[in-house]
């Protein structure tokens, strides 16, 4: 990845960012844009079965968010959610290995897609209150569950008991192949503050602003100040997952190029790194080499890894 300065970089960053910190966001949000590179390598050269939905794009959310947030507290996530594990700490081998169906994955290869996470989330969070734990609960979530019952039946919880729990609303602008202008009415934050709920909107490609709100949220919660909901306006810079590769029935390439030219959240840390003069090209070339050596090595793990044994199908199964 080159490093160029640009005139779309951001403004001098606030001084509360140290350089250990940024370089450190950087190093975190590039992990996760090698890692889908890696994936959708994978998927393309017939060695993952199934496809995967890639967080391209949209990696300044998660690492935002996480970034607030201590080991032990709480996130659930969506079938897009490879960038969350990883921003929370979850190490790259296994992750590969879980995605080639391998034992040594954190589900022994046996994982997948998991629907109701918001009351995941908020169940977490009540037990977390209910412990007197200081814990806080953070959900994941596309504007396309935006339709879905639960996510209301849950907020309108979470407010009535004040329970400690974040609702980041990933806005990536499609609810799979359609605008989310086009199936959701009225204003997006309107949703929560229905319910009496702290909403703010951002941008989400900035992964400093994302952490400041995420901080003051994650600590309002931790007070007993109750729910929050985080609007990150973002954008999938692939298609809904690996195999969606011709998107123009559904969107411009001149959209795609403008979000990759000019808000692309990697690049814009890249570049505003460079011009506060806490990185130079040279720094961000070794930090990409760094990553690509420990990605490529995770490959090579998860592909020469084991199969789970075959009495253990009826393992680890809720029905």
């Amino acid at each position: 990845m080159a490093h160029p300065k640009s005139k779309s970089a951001p403004k001098k960053p606030s001084p509360t960012l140290s350089r250990d910190q940024a370089l450190h966001f950087y190093h975190q949000m590039l992990k996760i844009r090698l890692f889908e590179e890696q994936v959708n390598q994978l998927y393309l050269g017939a060695k993952m079965p199934g496809l995967a939905h890639l967080y391209i794009g949209q990696e300044a959310v998660a690492v935002g968010v996480c970034e607030a947030l201590r080991r032990d507290d709480y996130i659930t996530s969506t079938h897009r959610g490879h960038g969350h594990c990883l921003a929370k700490g979850a190490a790259v081998d296994k992750m590969f290995a879980e995605l080639l169906g391998k034992a040594p994955g954190y589900c022994r290869g046996k994982g997948g897609s998991v629907g109701g996470s918001a009351g995941i989330a908020t169940g977490a969070a009540m037990s977390a209150k209910m412990r007197g734990s200081d814990q806080v609960a953070v959900c994941f979530f596309g504007e396309g569950a935006l339709g879905q019952g639960l996510l209301y039946e849950v907020m309108n919880m979470a407010s009535l008991w004040k329970l400690p729990v974040i609702y980041v609303c990933e806005n990536n602008q499609y609810n799979e192949y359609t605008n989310y202008r086009e199936t959701t009415a009225g204003e997006v934050g309107a949703r929560a503050e229905a319910f009496g709920i702290h909403t703010e909107t951002i941008e989400g490609q900035d992964v400093q602003l994302v952490h400041a709100k995420s901080l003051t949220l994650v600590e309002r919660a931790r007070r007993g100040e109750g729910p929050a909901f985080l609007h990150c306006k973002t954008y999938r810079f692939h298609g809904h997952h690996v195999g969606d590769v011709d998107r123009s029935y559904y969107r411009a390439k001149k959209e795609e190029e403008e979000w990759k030219s000019k808000r692309d959240p990697v690049k814009l840390l890249a570049e505003w790194l460079q011009k506060s003069e806490m990185a130079d090209g040279k720094l961000l070339d070794q930090i990409e080499n760094e990553i690509a050596t420990h990605i490529k090595e995770a490959v090579s793990f998860a592909i020469n890894a084991p199969y789970p044994e075959l009495d253990e199908v009826n393992q680890h199964v809720y029905a």
